[in-house]
């Protein structure tokens, strides 16, 4: 047997012991002698320290020890293995970075947990997401969990004893608002790796709501210096609404100035989706003003071409074109309708900034609606999605043509009106009421969108007998996913 063959399987055999020793650690807190004695004596092999596997030593602090490990675990998933070859130093290191980065997002104990203990684990989202975009950034998906916590400080020992991870901030939008540190998530796996972005961002977003739901939050609430250490994410802005009648003074304001944040920068990237929304169509029944600035230069020269003299080698323009530059005067109304029950949380949260977002265009005239089995005209606060998402109340049943009532008066001039229904369509007994009435809108001229959910990831749920008829008329249900939504508003009000 040649050396080389041999050193190959003794990289390949520390492989394999700290992949071992991962998933005993994963699926039994309990320590595995062997495999622990196994993995220091692999670590110590390739220079790494042991407290790359003690998992009282957090991310933070093993970083702090050991910067030069920092860009190893950026680039953890861009350099694989494959890049080097399966048996080398290289690919022993990246088995056992990948071992401690894993744990401390997936185990995550049982028990009691911390504000401080929450932002940890959030930062060691952030340096996953950052690690399977190849270092790339800060993913974060609109609707999953977030970036860690600017200020939060960091602790030996998160959630069931796994440590933090790097700096980062910001809410994540899962749900469906994308992150506003985030290019929309995750990017393209390295190498085409074919991990499913979705899915893991589902995982991520479990995660962090089973975090927060093990939180003596209404006690984090009441002391302003654990409150600063919370990061907003969709799932603690979920608990904070399902719970907000419960608070009072202190944990209440505190409470509020969370989500505030949260809608605030959430609101600053869906912002940049929008921006380039046209103030309104031309309306061609005016005539173009005949102005320089207004000249079209491109169809006066092509209705011309017919005029060129090949002996002077002119153009001669008998007709000027200019452009209409008068848009229409009449606004086009968007009336936005969302299921509030319990399973649309995330949709409620980001269709509430859009709608706020689109009220602040020029000719764009925004209704607001929130349903279960009642329904609310939240359009006087459309303007202040924090206001509105004080007045909604999660939870509840679906009663969709309940809120098909209160949409049909604001329908004056179907043409000119988009009707934007979110909802899992899931109704009690009156599945057959809304379809019509959603349908008979639909025949009116009124632009019916229905959207399964509203979330970074664009999975969504949806009663398989409203998507067959949606999509037999002509209105198939879009994906979830916001960046969808805005095209398609986009291309309505263009």
């Amino acid at each position: 047997m040649t050396e080389s063959t041999e050193e190959d399987r003794t990289h390949e055999n520390r492989r394999q012991a700290l992949y071992w020793r991962l998933m005993a650690r994963m699926f039994d807190a309990e320590e595995q002698p062997a495999l622990e004695s196994a993995g220091v004596a692999v670590v110590d092999a390739v220079g790494l320290p042991p407290a790359l596997l003690d998992p009282g030593v957090s991310m933070d602090t093993l970083l702090q020890r050991f910067p030069d490990l920092a860009p190893e675990f950026d680039g953890l998933f861009a350099a694989r293995p494959s890049d080097e070859g399966a048996a080398s130093d290289r690919s022993v290191r990246n088995a056992a970075l990948v071992s401690k980065l894993l744990l401390n997002v997936f185990q995550t104990g049982q028990g009691n947990v911390t504000a401080e203990q929450l932002a940890a684990w959030q930062r060691d989202a952030t340096r996953l997401r950052r690690a399977l975009c190849g270092g790339g950034g800060e993913g974060a998906g609109a609707g999953g969990s977030s970036a860690g916590g600017a200020g939060a400080g960091a602790s030996d020992g998160g959630p069931g004893g796994s440590g933090s991870g790097s700096d980062g901030s910001g809410p994540g939008g899962d749900a469906g608002a994308p992150g506003p540190h985030s290019g929309g998530g995750f990017g393209p796996a390295p190498g085409g790796s074919g991990f499913d972005a979705g899915d893991i961002e589902k995982i991520l977003a479990n995660i962090e709501g089973d975090l927060v739901k093990r939180m003596r939050l209404r006690e984090v609430l009441a002391d302003p210096k654990l409150a600063r250490q919370l990061t907003p994410s969709m799932s603690l802005i979920e608990q904070l609404l399902r719970d907000k009648a419960n608070l009072s003074g202190v944990a209440l304001a505190n409470a509020k100035a969370l989500i505030r944040r949260y809608v605030d920068e959430v609101a600053e990237v869906l912002k940049t989706q929008v921006q380039q929304t046209s103030a309104g169509t031309p309306d061609r029944s005016v005539p173009p003003k005949r102005v320089f600035r207004n000249l079209d230069l491109e169809r006066t020269i092509w209705k011309n071409l017919t005029n060129w003299s090949p002996e002077d080698e002119r153009l001669y323009v008998d007709r000027l074109f200019y452009r209409h530059t008068a848009k229409r005067t009449t606004p086009a109304r968007m009336i936005v309708v969302v299921d509030q029950s319990g399973s649309m949380v995330d949709s409620m949260v980001n269709c509430t900034i859009l709608a706020s977002i689109f009220a602040g265009l020029p000719k764009v005239d925004v209704h607001l609606i929130a349903y279960d089995t009642r329904a609310i005209d939240l359009t006087p606060w459309v303007h202040d999605p924090f206001e509105v998402l004080l007045r909604t109340k999660l939870g509840g049943g679906n009663d969709g043509p309940v809120a098909l009532n209160m949409a049909r008066p604001k329908i004056s001039d179907p043409r000119n009106t988009v009707l934007v229904w979110i909802s899992d369509f899931y109704e009690f007994d009156r599945s057959q009421p809304l379809f019509d009435g959603l349908q008979s809108l639909h025949r009116s001229g009124v632009k019916v969108i229905p959207v399964g959910s509203v979330t970074s990831s664009g999975s969504q749920i949806v009663n398989p007998w409203f998507r067959q008829r949606f999509k037999a008329m002509g209105t198939p249900v879009i994906s979830g996913k916001i960046r969808k939504l805005v095209s398609e508003l986009k291309n309505f009000l263009d």
